[in-house]
C-alpha cells in the first residue's frame, strides 16, 4: 500500500507528459511535410503544389515522367514561370532530336514565362546536354534548369545533383521514363498521365481544343510524404 501510494504521483505525471507529447506530435504532423515558401518552387497549381509538401525543393533533381501528352511540357512551362518571376533567371536546355523537342516561345510566354528571363541552349546529345548543365548550375544564376531525361552514368548525375544542391537550384529532367541512374539520384519523381482533352465550342471538325485533365502521382519525394496524387487542368492559352 505505502508503495503504491508514492508511485502514484510519478504515474499521474507520466500519463500527463505522454498526453503532452501526444498532442505536440498530432499538431506538428501536418506541418513536418509542409516546406518552407523559401524552400520552394511553386508549380503552379494548388493541388499539386499540396502533394509536394509545398511545391518543388529547392536545391535537388527533379524529374517529370510521362507518355508524350501527358503534360509534361505544360509543367515545365509552369515551373519556368515561377522562377523567371519577380527577376529570377530560368535556363531550359532542348533537344532538337530528343523525344521533347523544342518548346514553342509564345507558349511559353502564355504560361507566364517571362522570356527575357529565360536562356535557351541547344543541345544535340546526352553528353553536350550534361556539359549544358553542368555550366549553368555552376554559374549560381539560375533557379531552375530544365533538361531532356538524357541516359547518363552515375558519376555525371552524382555531379550534377551537387552542383544542384550548392547552387540551390532544380535542375528538372522531362522524359517518358527515368533511367536507372537517374532514379536513384532524383530527390522527387513525378509520373504524369493524360486522363481527358476538353474541346470548346461546337462539336465537330472545327471544335477548339480547351484543355487537358492530367493526374500528377509523386513516386518519390526525400523531403515529404511520397505516394500522394493531384488532378490538374491544363488550360490551352488564347493565342498560344
Amino acid at each position: 500500500m505505502p508503495l503504491t501510494a508514492a508511485t502514484q504521483p510519478r504515474r499521474d505525471a507520466f500519463a500527463e507528459l505522454r498526453a503532452t507529447l501526444a498532442n505536440a506530435h498530432a499538431e506538428a504532423a501536418p506541418a513536418a511535410f509542409t516546406l518552407a515558401e523559401e524552400a520552394v518552387l511553386r508549380t503552379g497549381f494548388p493541388a499539386l503544389d499540396a502533394a509536394l509538401g509545398g511545391g518543388v525543393p529547392r536545391g535537388i533533381i527533379a524529374t517529370l515522367e510521362g507518355p508524350s501528352g501527358s503534360g509534361r511540357s505544360a509543367l515545365a512551362a509552369r515551373l519556368l514561370a515561377g522562377a523567371t518571376l519577380g527577376g529570377g533567371l530560368g535556363a531550359l536546355i532542348e533537344s532538337p532530336r530528343g523525344s521533347e523537342g523544342c518548346l514553342y516561345p509564345p507558349s511559353l510566354a502564355a504560361a507566364g514565362v517571362n522570356l527575357e528571363r529565360l536562356l535557351v541552349v541547344p543541345a544535340h546529345d546526352a553528353v553536350s546536354a550534361a556539359r549544358a548543365a553542368d555550366v549553368l548550375l555552376r554559374a549560381g544564376a539560375f533557379g531552375l534548369v530544365v533538361i531532356p531525361a538524357v541516359s547518363l552514368p552515375a558519376v555525371a548525375w552524382t555531379r550534377l545533383a551537387g552542383l544542384a544542391h550548392r547552387s540551390n537550384a532544380v535542375l528538372l529532367a522531362l522524359g517518358t521514363e527515368a533511367s536507372d541512374e537517374l532514379r536513384y539520384f532524383a530527390s522527387l519523381r513525378v509520373r504524369l498521365r493524360p486522363r481527358r482533352v476538353r474541346w470548346s465550342g461546337v462539336s465537330g471538325l472545327f471544335c477548339a481544343l480547351a484543355g487537358a485533365e492530367l493526374e500528377a502521382t509523386v513516386l518519390k519525394h526525400k523531403r515529404a510524404s511520397p505516394g500522394r496524387s493531384a488532378e490538374l487542368f491544363c488550360r490551352v492559352a488564347a493565342g498560344a
